[in-house]
Formats: C-alpha cells, structure tokens, sequence
C-alpha cells in the first residue's frame, strides 16, 4: 500500500511539471530583467528577517 501511494505521488509530481511547463518557459522568456538596484533592494528585507530570526532566538534563551 505504501509503495501504491509513494507510485500515484510521483506520477501527480510529473504530471504537474508537465501542466506548468509551458507557463514557465512564457515566465522565462517575458520576465523582467535585473537592473542596478535589485540586489540592494532584495537584501534589505532579507537582513530584515536575518535579524528578527536572531532576536526569537536570543529572546528564548
């Protein structure tokens, strides 16, 4: 039985690589491209969350 539902996990996993393909290669080729800024822009929310999780972290002990 295991085996049975580790075997229709996998094929639902292939055929929803097969559904979303076609919307990933139209993401691919009509995506925005990167400009100057963006790495600034993209670090400063993920320093913001870098120190919050340090701050639970302290916070517990």
């Amino acid at each position: 039985m295991e085996l049975f539902l580790q075997l229709v996990a996998a094929a639902a996993m292939v055929l929803m690589l097969v559904y979303l393909w076609p919307a990933f290669k139209h993401w691919q080729q009509n995506s925005p491209k990167a400009q100057a800024g963006d790495w600034q822009a993209a670090l400063l929310p993920l320093g913001t969350v870098v120190l919050l999780v340090i701050f639970l972290i302290m916070a517990v002990r």
